[in-house]
Formats: C-alpha cells, sequence, structure tokens
C-alpha cells in the first residue's frame, strides 16, 4: 500500500485567529478531478466571508492514492477545523450546497469528485441519523483524515 505525501500549499496549513462561535467543527476535505488545491484555496476564501464561520486551522494537503474504486487519479485531502453558530444539520446543508457549488456530480459510491467535504467531528456530539452521523463513522480509519488532523492538532 503507498502512503500519502502531505504537501504546503498557500493557506494550507494556516492558524487563524477569529472571534468566538458557539460551535466546534472539523471538516474532512478532498477532490480528485482538476485542479484541486486551487479549489481547496476558493472554498477557504468562501469560509472566510461567511460570518457564520470562524477559521481556526487548516492542515497540510494530503496526495493519496484511491480507495473503494480505485480506477481514479490520486486525491487531494485535508481538514478545516473553525467554529460555527450552524447547528449540524444547517452545517451538513451547507456542506452539500458548497460541494454542489464546486460540480460535485455524485455518479456512484467513491466516484471521482471535484470537491468531498465530510463533518469529522461537531463538538463532542454524537448523533447517529440516516443522513447524518458523527462523529464520521470512518475517521480513525483514514489516512486522508488522520495524517493531516494529526498536523493541525499539535499546532
Amino acid at each position: 500500500m503507498r502512503l500519502g505525501n502531505l504537501y504546503f500549499f498557500d493557506e494550507f496549513p494556516r492558524v487563524f485567529l477569529s472571534h468566538k462561535q458557539r460551535n466546534f467543527a472539523i471538516w474532512g476535505i478532498g477532490g480528485n478531478i482538476g485542479n484541486v488545491p486551487r479549489r481547496f484555496k476558493k472554498l477557504l476564501q468562501i469560509l472566510k466571508n461567511n460570518p457564520r464561520i470562524s477559521l481556526k486551522a487548516t492542515s497540510p494537503i494530503l496526495k493519496n492514492p484511491p480507495f473503494g474504486f480505485l480506477d481514479q487519479p490520486d486525491f487531494y485531502n485535508g481538514v478545516i477545523a473553525f467554529e460555527t453558530n450552524m447547528s449540524p444539520r444547517e452545517l451538513l446543508r451547507y456542506g452539500l450546497y458548497l460541494e454542489k457549488r464546486m460540480k460535485r456530480e455524485r455518479t456512484f459510491k467513491n466516484a471521482p469528485r471535484t470537491l468531498d467535504i465530510d463533518i469529522i467531528f461537531f463538538n463532542d456530539l454524537k448523533i447517529e441519523e440516516k443522513d447524518l452521523v458523527i462523529p464520521h463513522p470512518f475517521w480513525s480509519e483514514r489516512e486522508s483524515v488522520v495524517k493531516p488532523m494529526r498536523y493541525i492538532l499539535e499546532v
């Protein structure tokens, strides 16, 4: 199994000074179609401009091989830590909106994608609903989350 490498781009990694919102969340982000580092930078700019999001930190970007469906390009993955006054359900809807805005198409499970956003953690909540599970059920098994998150937790 080939392990991924960490890459450092513009604002990945970065620690932000921000105003306190009431909830702390970590998103896992990924993609493997097009210029993903540029798309991550655009995503970060959108988040900076959202008054309901206060960025805390970004990780370096991990380039790693796909899993599940293997006949596709390598993925770029990272994590973004932030505070928000959104609820978990609002944050889920916002993430899905951003994926769609970045032209994500859901063709089949583990398909190539322009942008994937997963809620990894939201405060210390445990939620198990049909379309919303927090913490993300497989976060600790995925190098694409663990390796970048280890970086921001050390900062």
